[in-house]
């Protein structure tokens, strides 16, 4: 199964960008992963793959998952990337994030490299692995792709591929006049959801373009959190408090979940199957959903773990 991780931000960092690099290790980011496919030009893609490298060997990520966004599989440098980063750093690298999936070989193919390269270095731990969705075809096949590898721990909305894969018109979304009515990404966000929640894997927001726009990366930051997601992307590290936030329960939630809880388990212990709480029944199937604040409540710092 996969391991269980806090996603709430999950901070894209350019690995040939030194300076953003040493702030990104710096930052509160519950997962930083090192760009080395769309933030580096291919001029620079092998520069960029050996700071990566150095960076995840010689900086100190305190509590970050450490991660590295590797070229998609049908470029040139998707092999020299995976085997590079693990040979050389492999004991230093948590997850590789594999961009433009449109199947469950694209999966196969870094799950195989993988599990050559951890024996061969006797590494001793799997590395994970999360998969974008930013293609139509792989829209198309979440749930196979979901379902694709046991290392497989997270699935990702990548809008801006997805867009162009989609022919969605841009100037239609800039224009308040054209603009789709509601949220034009409901179903793909919501397709991706459950495909990964019935795997039992996390589901993650896409980025959030407008970075100054603190307002609107909360208003979809929540409503990703709604539908079910995990975390959302940070594109700047000033998304990365109002995720964490935004992906935590808050305080009041934590207190209902808490009441609700306590009521269903005495009402079992009477013998009783449910309870009526603050004028609501909680059942069977409705703890579930209050059981589930209370364990993210735990995985977030909330509340201290269960003892």
């Amino acid at each position: 199964m996969p391991t269980a991780r806090l996603r709430r931000s999950e901070l894209a960092t350019p690995a040939s960008q030194e300076k953003m690099v040493l702030r990104a290790a710096e930052s509160d980011a519950d997962l930083v992963f090192l760009d080395l496919e769309d933030a580096v030009v291919p001029a620079e893609k092998e520069r960029a793959r050996d700071a990566a490298v150095d960076a995840l060997n010689a900086l100190d990520w305190r509590r970050s998952t450490r991660a590295v966004r590797i070229n998609s599989v049908d470029t040139v440098w998707a092999h020299d990337d995976i085997i590079d980063l693990v040979t050389r750093a492999g004991r230093n690298l948590d997850v590789i994030i594999i961009p433009k999936v449109k199947a469950p070989r694209d999966i196969w193919f870094v799950e195989t490299l993988l599990l050559q390269l951890e024996a061969k270095l006797r590494l001793g731990r799997p590395i994970g692995l999360e998969a974008l969705i930013e293609e139509t075809e792989a829209l198309a096949r979440v749930e196979e792709i979901a379902a694709a590898s046991p290392r497989l721990e997270a699935l990702i909305l990548g809008v801006g591929d997805l867009s162009a894969s989609q022919g969605i018109r841009s100037g239609h979304v800039a224009d308040p006049a054209l603009r789709y009515p509601g949220d034009i990404w409901h179903y793909a966000r919501n397709r991706m959801i459950v495909a990964a929640r019935a795997r039992g894997i996390d589901a993650i927001d896409g980025p959030y373009a407008n970075y100054r726009d603190a307002d609107g990366y909360r208003r979809e930051a929540t409503w990703g959190s709604t539908l079910g997601c995990a975390g959302k992307w940070c594109i700047h590290p000033s998304q990365i408090a109002i995720a964490n936030d935004v992906f935590a329960p808050t305080e009041n939630e934590i207190a209902l979940a808490q009441r609700m809880c306590d009521a269903y388990e005495a009402a079992q212990r009477a013998g009783a199957g449910a309870a009526g709480e603050s004028g609501v029944l909680v059942d069977a199937a409705s703890v579930r959903i209050f059981q589930g604040v209370l364990d993210r409540a735990r995985l977030t710092g909330r509340l201290p773990p269960e003892t």
